[in-house]
């Protein structure tokens, strides 16, 4: 089996885990790719599994990264939260062989493709988590417009606008007071940032629509994040198109590890009060 050994370097402890964890993989693995600055052309290697260190971050990072040859992802957590990561570095050593014999579960996962049109061209962009629109300094009310398959669907006041994926449903969607998908869900989740009306809720529609989002009116510093990660200005002459990519992203999944569990463990869903016994 060929792998990548992907991660961020700048993080404390990445560089000593992947030291640590190179030797072991080589000898269940071809290592064809390892690359800690996540800055490798991974369109021009091959491998069955991407091994990521990190956090979650470090995973939408390798995700964009893959592009549109995405390979299935073991995530190992060395982060604050590790939603995506099941594992710890001590797991690996037990669960990798069995990821090797083809012992193991993959989901599939949607992400999302955003094209940026304007007079002086297009810029298209991947992302696994959400596409954010936000007010920039001086941070003024915008004016969002929002078309689903062509249909003017609602025009959104107040600090901007988030499209989730259902694996981005538990991040800015979820402090923005959006719900959460199932992460294996076919649908987009749109939320409003702090909207100006009493009536704006969040939406959820399908992925196979094509969703358009123009700003009516802003500042200078409007921006279009992509995952957290990626950012670019925007302005009024913009034109957001986004859709569902042609691609899935793949997560290998730990037995016995399943979604609303990790809910619960990581996020602490669902957690009763702490009632006071009874005498």
């Amino acid at each position: 089996m060929r792998a990548f050994l992907l991660g961020n370097g700048g993080r404390p402890g990445v560089v000593e885990a992947a030291e640590q964890l190179l030797p072991f993989l080589r000898q269940h693995c071809e290592v064809t790719v390892f690359d800690l600055a996540q800055q490798a052309d991974l369109s021009r290697s091959q491998a069955e599994i991407a091994l990521v260190l990190g956090g979650d971050g470090s995973i939408l990072r390798a995700a964009r990264q893959m592009g549109y040859r995405q390979v299935p992802v073991l995530g190992i957590n060395l982060g604050k939260l590790g939603f995506l990561a099941d594992l710890d570095l001590e797991d690996v050593r037990t669960f990798l062989p069995r990821v090797v014999r083809g012992e193991f579960r993959i989901t599939r996962h949607l992400m999302v493709e955003c094209d940026v049109a304007s007079a002086d061209g297009n810029r298209k962009l991947l992302g696994l988590n959400d596409v954010v629109i936000h007010t920039g300094p001086p941070f003024h009310l915008m004016e969002i417009d929002l078309e689903i398959d062509g249909e003017l669907v609602s025009r959104f006041s107040g600090d901007g606008l988030i499209v989730s994926t259902p694996v981005g449903s538990t991040a800015h969607n979820l402090s923005a007071g959006g719900p959460i998908l199932q992460q294996e869900a076919r649908a987009f989740v749109i939320t409003p940032i702090c909207p100006h009306l009493l009536t704006n809720r969040s939406l959820v529609d399908r992925a196979d629509k094509t969703y358009s989002i123009q700003v009516r009116r802003g500042t200078d510093g409007n921006t279009l994040i992509v995952d957290g990660q990626e950012s670019l200005p925007l302005r009024t002459e913009h034109r957001v198109t986004i859709r569902e990519a042609s691609v899935d992203f793949q997560l290998i999944k730990a037995p016995g590890r399943s979604y609303y569990q990790t809910l619960r463990d990581k996020l602490n869903w669902t957690t009763p009060p702490q009632y006071r016994r009874e005498p």
